[in-house]
């Protein structure tokens, strides 16, 4: 096992598959509401990890009302939540400054405060959902915006990610990837890849900066 270290100015982090076990969840909802539309599941499931309810929507149902089916979704997320965190997310998320790093999710805000909650994991000063960007992953706005709320450049944040439409969201921000899961890289221009939290160390960098070692 080698060791990689960077130094970073914030974290950005997903949530679903990234901090929470969710996507079993995730699946079910999605199914349940195929199954009230009577439409394939396949596709939809093939395309909805880590992309906001809306972009799914657009571009398998066009024919239904957008912001009506988001809402249900929602309110299926709300019932169908239960994932446990991720392997040693929790004690380092404790022990990070909170204005040092950011959630950044394609669920909404009620849901993934929801979802966090569920696993026991603090929550963050700064979350950006699905109803703060207009365009979201694999659009670069989330990653952006999450940046600016920090007021940190994108190119000095680490960003970790475990879906496709996550992963480019980021790299299109300018930021450093890490892939959380998966025995290869979903984008040949990820930085690592780690199974779980347990893989990385935060301390104090030069300058105020966090210094990120991760074993990969």
């Amino acid at each position: 096992m080698s060791n990689i270290t960077l130094s970073v100015s914030a974290l950005l982090l997903d949530m679903d598959g990234t901090l929470v076990c969710s996507t079993c969840d995730v699946e079910k909802v999605w199914r349940l509401w195929c199954q009230h539309h009577q439409l394939a599941p396949e596709p939809v499931l093939a395309m909805c990890h880590g992309m906001r309810s809306r972009e799914v929507i657009r571009a398998l149902a066009p024919q239904l009302d957008v912001e009506w089916e988001a809402a249900r979704l929602d309110e299926l997320e709300m019932l169908h939540t239960g994932g446990e965190a991720i392997a040693g997310c929790d004690e380092l998320l404790r022990r990070l400054p909170p204005q040092r790093w950011a959630i950044v999710t394609s669920a909404s805000d009620r849901v993934a405060r929801h979802r966090l909650n569920c696993a026991g994991l603090p929550l963050p000063a700064v979350l950006v959902g699905a109803e703060d960007v207009i365009k979201g992953k694999p659009d670069p706005e989330p990653y952006l915006l999450a940046a600016a709320w920090l007021g940190v450049a994108p190119a000095d944040c680490l960003v970790f990610e475990d879906a496709p439409a996550g992963i480019e969201s980021a790299l299109r921000a300018g930021s450093t990837v890490v892939q959380v899961g998966g025995n290869r890289r979903l984008d040949p221009a990820v930085a690592a890849v780690i199974q779980d939290w347990r893989q990385v160390k935060v301390g104090d960098g030069a300058g105020g900066a966090l210094q990120v070692t991760l074993l990969t």
